[in-house]
């Protein structure tokens, strides 16, 4: 009787799995964008694992007895923290992502694809296992959470070496190049960040001009709530689908959770993983208890659709559903990362080689700077107008050498003009971009262009495939000062740091009261500035321009300064008093102000 009883609840079990597996399979192809409701496949899907984990919880035992494996209820738990992890991606809730790392904790702490001693390695489970560390790993690399990073690099790499000797007619490759990715990323990314780059109440709150954007009023006021995030390079710095450009941006549209929101209550069980805490949050998996999650000290994240190497007409199709959906008085934001046609960034390559002469480099930027002047130039075809500026210049969303349906020109984005878009344009060719200021279909884009070089006090850093240093200037803008300075972390102690970060505090606080005081300000910024991301991005913007201006070649100032269009107030330009002060702080803060070229006014 007993023999039968057990058998009836591993049928059960079996059917409970073979269902919860194809409710995944559905939800898992849902794109992660628009704002469409899909929450009845992810009600059903969230549902039906909740079942089979309960049901597996209350007959442990007697499935372990039919010939349940560990590794099987570590599938089931790795499931689950997809589903939240995915959750995450489409709406951006951060709560989603703590409870996929509570799953995912909850099976390495019970070591469920580890298996027993001695018991026979099985290959299949090894990749489940690779696969878990991977997934974990992405998880805790956006939670910034530093030392289960670490801990995971370091078992995964002892997996994929032990796979290595065990299984020696197996390709491991792919799993290689995974190590080197998260070796290379967190390197690159520990090396400059010196504190969170999500928006912080705390730090990125500046007291003294709350008042002045408060009282702050406009005609009109746009909410933002919907950004898409995509970068395309060779060889940018990535790990799985997210590059270290994309990370950043993800981070910088975030709010930072208060500290109790991360503590998680932990999951205690034995050596055998019989007996488990059902309290627990990856006791009881559903769509109430992500609610419970909520930190209600801060608002919701803006919605952020993150592209990985999309075709031209995929960026298209997600950037046409976005608007089409946006809520009325909203603004999206658009960051494009990628190489672009020609420009300054080949001239550069050809310098560097030392295989250039000064006539190839002449003409190289002469032509850049015809292309870029002449805007949107009308010429006579069959008797109609073309503004052939439109669709010169383009970004490249493909392998080198291949054109054609792998380029974005800046025509391409002026449907999207209809409604209120906020485009940050991060490329060697971002200037081609230019044409789109006045060519607007509705509504006045607002513009941030990226310089067209980067520019570091080390030639040779350069080269190195760090990152933007744009996208760096705007979400961690003391780092990539200090980047560009020739100076890291290590160099910095702690109380130097601090006490930067007070000088740009202040900076920003003032140059906020300056804003929200300006009687010139163009609308296009006047009807955003009152969001905070939105606003300390415009912040940013200013620090960059004025620290590159002070520091790069004063005759070489076009192609290393971004552009901003419609341009901001003139009590904000890079050379205003206000504005250059900051940074003369800094440099003097820093020792490095034989760096820059100040000029006294």
């Amino acid at each position: 009787m007993s023999e039968n009883e057990n058998g009836l609840v591993f049928q059960t079990f079996r059917a409970l799995v073979e269902s919860a597996d194809h409710k995944f399979a559905r939800v898992r192809d849902v794109p992660a964008y628009g704002r469409v409701s899909q929450n009845h496949f992810f009600h059903k899907v969230f549902k039906a694992y909740t079942r089979l984990w309960k049901f597996q919880q209350e007959n442990r035992s007697k499935l372990l007895q039919c010939g349940l494996k560990r590794w099987e209820i570590g599938e089931i738990a790795s499931r689950i923290g997809q589903l939240y992890f995915g959750q995450y991606m489409r709406t951006s809730e951060c709560r989603y992502l703590v409870e996929a790392y509570v799953f995912y904790e909850a099976i390495l702490n019970r070591r469920y694809f580890e298996g027993s001693e001695g018991s026979p390695k099985d290959l299949g489970v090894r990749f489940k296992e690779l696969r878990f560390y991977a997934r974990f790993l992405l998880v805790s690399v956006i939670l910034n959470r530093a030392e289960m990073v670490k801990h995971l690099m370091d078992r995964l790499m002892a997996l994929v070496d032990d796979c290595k000797s065990t299984f020696r007619e197996t390709n491991l490759k792919e799993w290689r190049q995974v190590v080197q990715e998260i070796v290379r990323f967190t390197k690159v990314d520990n090396g400059f960040t010196m504190r969170p780059l999500r928006y912080c109440t705390i730090n990125d709150t500046h007291q003294a001009s709350l008042p002045y954007v408060a009282r702050f009023h406009a005609k009109r006021v746009l909410k933002f709530r919907d950004a898409l995030l995509t970068s395309y390079h060779r060889n940018e710095v990535k790990f799985a689908e997210l590059t270290l450009d994309t990370y950043r941006m993800i981070q910088c549209l975030e709010w930072e959770p208060s500290g109790s929101f991360y503590q998680k209550p932990v999951v205690k069980s034995n050596e055998n993983g019989d007996s488990i805490d059902h309290s627990a949050a990856s006791g009881i998996i559903n769509m109430n208890l992500a609610a419970d999650m909520t930190d209600p000290t801060v608002p919701s994240n803006p919605r952020k659709a993150v592209l990985y190497r999309p075709s031209v007409t995929h960026l298209i199709a997600v950037m046409a559903t976005i608007c089409e959906e946006l809520p009325p008085d909203s603004v999206v934001l658009l960051y494009l990362s990628a190489s672009g046609k020609a420009g300054y960034n080949n001239v550069y390559q050809l310098e560097n080689s030392g295989g250039s002469s000064k006539h190839s480099r002449h003409k190289g930027l002469s032509h850049t700077s015809q292309e870029q002047s002449s805007g949107a130039t009308e010429s006579q075809i069959n008797g109609l107008k073309e503004f052939s500026g439109y669709y010169d210049n383009h970004l490249c969303f493909g392998p080198k050498g291949i054109d054609g349906s792998n380029n974005l020109y800046p025509g391409d984005l002026i449907p999207f003009t209809r409604r209120p878009l906020f485009l940050i344009i991060d490329s060697d060719n971002s200037h081609a971009f230019k044409v789109l200021h006045g060519a607007e279909r509705g509504e006045t884009a607002a513009l941030f262009l990226s310089p067209l070089r980067p520019i570091f006090k080390n030639s040779s850093d350069v080269n190195l495939h760090n990152g933007s240093q744009f996208t760096f200037f705007l979400t961690a803008p003391l780092s990539a000062f200090c980047q560009m300075v020739g100076l890291t972390p290590s160099e910095v102690d702690t109380d130097v740091s601090n006490k930067a970060e007070n000088i740009l505090a202040n900076a920003f606080a003032e140059w906020e009261i300056i804003l929200c005081s300006s009687t010139s300000m163009d609308l296009v910024w006047g009807q955003i500035i009152t969001d905070p991301f939105l606003r300390r991005l415009i912040l940013r913007f200013i620090f960059c321009q004025s620290a590159i201006s002070s520091f790069c070649p004063p005759d070489k100032s076009e192609q290393y300064l971004p552009l901003c269009l419609p341009h901001l107030p003139s009590s904000v330009a890079p050379q205003s008093e206000p504005v250059r002060s900051a940074v003369v702080q800094l440099a003097a803060h820093f020792e490095v102000a034989d760096s820059f070229h100040f000029t006294d006014s």
